[in-house]
């Protein structure tokens, strides 16, 4: 292994940020990241630090890896603090996952039952008689412009779809059908077949089926299923070997950092023996 230390300038004065790159087995180029502290103190990651830090240091626009402040966050956080600041409280944010739909008055006969404190009065109520609001058409393309980023703040790349799916309707593009697809994935109990009327390629507007994604209908052979499973097992297999070179470099780095300590107690034995 190859290491390298210096300073952390986007840390107090005395902390040490270290490079730990290997030089064997399936991990071989990859680095680990550690942080010293004035006293000697080793961090190994980020929560680590934080709690140590405690209030004295805010982390949040800290990269761990990198050792630097991201510039792009601190603003963000700082304009985030000076809108807080302006602006009240307004409770907690809604996580609601339900899919958006119309948000207009009802114009369908909705069945209205008075209800009193008379001892006589009966409420008749119909478990069979369910009442749906209607979606609003080509609610998905309210999904557009939505990208996903990592901690970097580096765009991630999308998923490329297979080529037997394929968007229907206006202005629809393979990143909105994406969406309109994991949606209907999280959202819908039943299967996903996609619009099975030839009619909606020519009027959407008429012959659109709301429960299903936006996209011609489709069918998933068994050999999909096979080549997925081969696909994730072999991405599993990766995972396990990686994860296996890791603990096995973490097990050889502590193993090196216990051998100083074993010689300097060496050292002081053979002192008091003299």
């Amino acid at each position: 292994m190859e290491r390298k230390r210096w300073e952390c300038s986007a840390l107090p004065n005395g902390w040490k940020r270290e490079e730990v790159t290997r030089k064997s087995g399936l991990s071989a180029g990859k680095s680990d990241v550690y942080y010293f502290s004035p006293t000697g103190k080793k961090f190994r990651s980020k929560p680590q630090l934080a709690r140590y830090l405690g209030n004295s240091m805010d982390l949040s626009s800290f990269d761990f890896r990198t050792g630097k402040m991201i510039m792009s966050k601190l603003n963000k956080n700082r304009q985030r603090l000076r809108h807080d600041h302006g602006v009240p409280n307004k409770g907690k944010p809604d996580l609601n996952t339900s899919l958006p739909v119309r948000q207009t008055a009802s114009i369908f006969k909705q069945p209205v039952t008075r209800v009193t404190n008379h001892p006589s009065n009966k409420v008749k109520t119909d478990p069979q008689k369910v009442v749906e609001q209607p979606r609003q058409l080509f609610w998905e393309r309210k999904l557009g412009g939505l990208n996903a980023y990592d901690i970097a703040e580096e765009l991630m790349k999308t998923m490329d779809l297979p080529k037997g799916l394929q968007a229907v309707g206006p202005g629809y593009t393979d990143k909105t059908l994406l969406s309109a697809i994991a949606s209907a994935l999280h959202t819908t109990s039943g299967p996903i077949t996609g619009q099975l009327s030839a009619a909606v390629e020519k009027n959407p507007g008429v012959w659109l089926n709301t429960a299903q994604p936006l996209c011609k209908a489709f069918l998933v052979t068994d050999e999909d299923i096979r080549k997925q499973e081969e696909l994730v097992y072999s991405v599993r297999k990766r995972l396990e070997e990686a994860l296996m070179a890791d603990m096995l470099a973490h097990i050889e780095e502590a193993a090196s950092d216990t051998e100083p300590l074993k010689e300097e107690t060496n050292g002081s034995e053979e002192m008091e023996a003299v």
